[in-house]
């Protein structure tokens, strides 16, 4: 894990890769219950048997928006702000989600810092976010991402 000792210090890493998270397996399980807190029960994404027969792999995928909603999982392990008092997710700038994560795939994200703006208080981080799929050529996620952090 990055450790950066203060916001301060953010700037030095403008552009550069902040790091790699370590490896997440996205099952059944997980996906299924992202389909409860959402209401989104599309087959492909929870219909084991039906995905057998009619989906690329034989296998459900994932929801985009869960392989979004796991940014901030993978992410807690690449970098921190030793010397912060909070920081809050601040939206997204673009989102594309360019593969897709069949159940029981592995993934990881990877964070580099594209900008820091100063706030009051703080400072506003802009990410690019990508979620990597073992075994995938593409990513399963790129985004841009953008979080404040404060002092």
């Amino acid at each position: 894990m990055l450790e950066i000792d203060s916001i301060a210090d953010l700037p030095n890493h403008v552009g550069k890769k902040l790091g790699t998270s370590d490896w997440l397996v996205v099952d059944q399980r997980m996906i299924d219950q992202f389909a409860e807190a959402t209401g989104d029960h599309q087959w492909i994404h929870v219909d084991v048997e039906r995905a057998k027969k009619e989906m690329p792999g034989g296998k459900t995928i994932a929801h985009g928006y869960l392989t979004l909603s796991l940014l901030p999982k993978l992410n807690q392990g690449i970098f921190r702000v030793k010397k912060r008092s909070r920081g809050v997710n601040y939206g997204s700038n673009k989102v594309r989600f360019t593969a897709p994560v069949p159940a029981g795939a592995r993934v990881r994200g990877h964070l580099t810092l594209k900008n820091v703006e100063t706030i009051e208080g703080g400072a506003r981080l802009t990410m690019e976010s990508t979620v990597e799929v073992e075994g995938s050529e593409r990513p399963a996620l790129v985004a841009e991402t953008l979080s404040l952090i404060y002092e």
